[in-house]
């Protein structure tokens, strides 16, 4: 046996091993090419599966890489979603009003239409709503003119406003629209009623002159809101001659509104039962169905046709009325009483209480106006102080005008952020403030509801908390607070376009931080009862994320400095870019609008935030320390110099990229015109004027704007009582060549190069040089307070104080004196009103320096 198989054998015989030699070299060959193939097979065996491994854990990791981009788009455009979400996402569930509608009956029914001459309705989101229109057949004119509804500039009123009102259960006005004196009060009866209790409304009207017209036509009307639950119908019958509205609604449950007339004679009556297209348009409809009438002696009036249940000529798909007007036309003197009567809650045969007419209703009128002029005395004491009588009516009248003002609005804002691509609705909600203007600014502004606080808070501390509350659940959860509050179709009507979206970004004086610091400091007392402590305990949490909200959205590039955001950047249409978020609208700020600003007044109003926040922290038994800090740092004098103060003018100014030398001019014709082109054809149009740099602008104080900006740190109250700053700014305030006049402070100085300067070609000056009652107020505030720390500036601060606060109060009554209004602003070479008016927002503070209530 060979021991080799692949070896040769001595033993074999050499012929033998000869002839096998060629078989055995193929069976080799094959052998190895079978060894080969086989180690062949499994090397790629081995190489594919390496491969596949390989390529499997590749495919993996692309999986994985893949998938974490997918997660990260999709979390990015969710967080993006999340972004979008957080302008119009409230600040919590949890709600600052807690007792509105039915759950406050006194509060139920109120005069809550400041945009019409006499209105009526309930704290309810859609309350049923009335109200008076009137008008002479003389005066009517196209499209509805001469119809009195709105209170309206255009109007040309002689005078109009509450001269009594208690912000609860009356009030009384006066109406002067030449020859008519007319006077519209109201009372309420609760009489334990469910649903409010019942009211009753008088019109009363006289011809002052008796040269005029001696006839009147008075409207008064019912109307359901899109979206009340209910219903209305007219009724008038031989049992009861006189014409009436019955009707239900969610919230009224049943019942009856009658006209009673009680002096005077009426020539004719009429009324319109139909639907309004909208709350909106309700002098419209009544206008488009005017018809005329003769009666049986040929006399002819213009009257209502009836029932006219269609919408825009065509039968509508509800047949039921949303609209009732009942018009009366009178011989002057004429009385009318007007009465809403609650019905539900009683069994039948059960009398119903009706709400008082007549000689009873003028002795409950009496009755109020007795006591409110008791209690006015008491709260601010003008008899007291020596004021005349004609001074004391003033006063109350003011006061009246900005109580009887409060509203109370539903709906939404329109609101946009960065991350919106178009503006979004917040979320609906119901607004409970005053107004500054009934005629002009009917709704709520968010920088003038402060001061309209320190004077409602004087009067009744639980109306102004419930006014703070109702504008604290409009934060939302970035802890930001629309500007200007357009809720509701009429409140829409009055605003242009342009004004209607708020945006995020843009904020405004946080002042209800000095009705806070007026509450604190002088009714810390009633604070402390009915329940007000845990007013204030919940509102605290939205204090706290609406000043951070302005200490970080508003924070400048440097530590310690603040910006108003919105300014435009781009526009080459103003002479000085507007920063409307600061409230000072066209107060000339650095002319070329960059992030590197500094405004000293932003500064100053997050510093008293600061210290109000402090002191309220302190009462609740909060974390204080870092509101004392902040506002430790924030009124640190030596700070504020090196940042604000200029060291060439010594006066406090705002910082950033500027020049005086810019201009509006009209920019060059593109083509030339030829002589004579202009003949037997349309005029050339020239284009408007543009703003013009003339020397390129760079960083610096701001140092030829000196007006209220300047005194901010002043009128705040944040400069040290010694300092030669202060004393430097009582000097400059007294001179009649910069801010004084015998009318208050004007805005501006007069030796600045913006003083009465138009911001663009349809622009006039407005914070350029007129007098604003309500920074005045601050700066005699102020002046009292430095007046009284033993110091080298108190007898300046005395003597100023004595003389500016003289010359507001006696400027104001003059020309309410003339007028018959309290204006906007006023002008510092003449004391003239100007504005708009009847401006009963912040210039009503005239009570509180009357009566030295700071």
């Amino acid at each position: 046996m060979a021991r080799n198989a692949g070896g040769s054998n001595n033993n074999t015989p050499k012929s033998n091993e000869s002839s096998t030699s060629p078989a055995g070299s193929a069976a080799a060959s094959a052998a190895a090419a079978a060894a080969s193939a086989k180690h062949k097979r499994s090397t790629s065996k081995s190489r594919t599966f390496s491969f596949n491994l390989s390529s499997k854990l590749i495919l993996d990791k692309w999986k994985t890489l893949i998938g974490c981009v997918c997660l990260a788009i999709a979390s990015y455009f969710g967080y993006l979603g999340y972004l979008e979400t957080r302008v119009n996402t409230p600040y919590d569930n949890q709600k600052m009003v807690l007792r509105t509608g039915l759950d406050d009956p006194e509060r139920y029914w109120g005069s809550y239409r400041p945009q019409t001459y006499f209105g009526m309705k309930t704290r309810d989101p859609h309350s049923l709503v009335m109200g008076l229109m009137w008008y002479t057949p003389s005066n009517l004119g196209p499209g509805g003119h001469g119809i009195r509804h709105w209170c309206d500039l255009g109007d040309n009123l002689d005078g109009y406003g509450w001269t009594h009102h208690d912000g609860r259960s009356f009030g009384m006005q006066e109406i002067h629209d030449l020859p008519f004196e007319i006077k519209t009060s109201f009372v309420k009866y609760s009489s334990d009623k469910q649903y409010g209790g019942d009211w009753t409304a008088r019109i009363s009207v006289r011809n002052t002159t008796r040269a005029w017209d001696r006839s009147i036509s008075l409207i008064w009307y019912v109307a359901l809101d899109d979206r009340t639950n209910g219903h209305i119908k007219y009724v008038s019958d031989d049992k009861s001659p006189e014409p009436g509205v019955y009707g239900e609604t969610q919230g009224l449950g049943e019942f009856q509104v009658r006209f009673h007339a009680v002096k005077g004679r009426i020539l004719h009556k009429s009324y319109l039962s139909t639907v309004a297209p909208s709350l909106s348009m309700l002098k419209e409809t009544i206008f488009s169905h005017f018809r005329a009438f003769a009666n049986k002696n040929g006399n002819r009036f213009i009257g209502l046709p009836g029932e006219i249940v269609s919408q825009n000529g065509l039968p509508t798909t509800n047949p039921e009325p949303n609209f009732i007007a009942i018009q009366i036309t009178a011989e002057v003197d004429f009385t009318l009483d007007i009465t809403y009567q609650s019905t539900s809650g009683f069994s039948l045969g059960e009398s119903i209480p009706k709400p008082p007419t007549g000689r009873a209703y003028t002795d409950s009128l009496q009755t109020k106006i007795n006591e409110f002029e008791m209690r006015f005395e008491n709260t601010f004491q003008l008899s007291a102080k020596g004021y005349a009588t004609e001074e004391i009516r003033f006063a109350r009248n003011s006061f009246s005008n900005m109580i009887g003002s409060i509203g109370y609005f539903y709906g939404a804002s329109r609101v946009q952020s960065v991350h919106t691509q178009n503006p979004v609705p917040y979320w609906k909600a119901p607004l409970y403030t005053a107004v500054p203007s009934r005629s002009f600014f009917p709704r709520g502004f968010l920088w003038d509801e402060g001061f309209h606080g320190l004077l409602i808070s004087s009067w009744d501390v639980d109306i102004e908390l419930d006014i703070i509350c109702h504008w604290f659940d409009l934060l939302n959860v970035e802890g930001w607070i629309p500007r200007e509050q357009i809720l509701g179709v009429e409140a829409l009507a009055k605003v242009p376009e342009e004004f209607v979206t708020q945006r995020n970004s843009n904020a405004n004086p946080p002042t209800f931080f000095l009705t806070l610091r007026k509450l604190l400091s002088q009714h810390k007392e009633q604070l402390s009862h009915k329940g007000r402590f845990a007013t204030l305990e919940r509102l605290y949490p939205r204090l706290q994320a609406w000043f951070n909200w302005y200490n970080t959205t508003q924070r400048g590039e440097i530590l310690g400095t603040y910006l108003w955001r919105g300014r435009n950047e781009t526009t080459l249409r103003e002479l000085n870019p507007k920063s409307l978020s600061s409230g000072l609208d066209d107060y000339p700020r650095a002319s070329h609008p960059t992030d590197r600003e500094r405004h000293v007044d932003l500064r100053c109003w997050i510093a008293l935030a600061a210290s109000v926040m402090a002191e309220l922290s302190t009462l609740l038994g909060k974390d204080d320390v870092k509101y004392y800090e902040t506002a430790s740092y924030l009124t640190d004098n030596e700070l504020l110099n090196k940042l604000h103060l200029d060291p060439y003018s010594e006066h406090y100014t705002d910082w950033g990229l500027h020049t005086d030398s810019v201009l509006l001019k009209h920019p060059p014709p593109l083509t030339a015109q030829r002589p004579g082109a202009h003949r037997g054809g349309a005029p050339h149009q020239q284009p408007e004027k543009r703003r013009y740099t003339l020397t390129p602008p760079d960083y610096k104080f701001v140092d030829t704007m000196f007006g209220y900006v300047s005194l901010f740190p002043l009128l705040l109250e944040q400069l040290e009582h010694d300092s030669p700053s202060l004393g430097k700014l009582l000097v400059d305030m007294r001179d009649p060549e910069l801010l004084w006049s015998n009318y208050g402070l004007r805005s501006l100085s007069k030796n600045s190069p913006m003083y009465m300067k138009r911001n663009t070609e349809h622009d006039p000056p407005y914070w350029r040089g007129p007098i604003w009652i309500n920074i005045n107020y601050l700066a005699v505030k102020a002046l009292r307070h430095y007046g009284k720390i033993n110091g080298p500036h108190a007898e300046t601060a005395r003597k100023i104080y004595g003389e500016l606060r003289d010359n507001l109060i006696k400027n104001i009554f003059r020309q309410y004196q003339r007028t018959g209004y309290i204006w906007e602003q006023y002008d510092d070479t003449t004391g003239e009103g100007k504005g708009c008016n009847p401006f009963t927002g912040w210039s009503s503070l005239v009570v509180l320096l009357m009566a030295e209530q700071f």
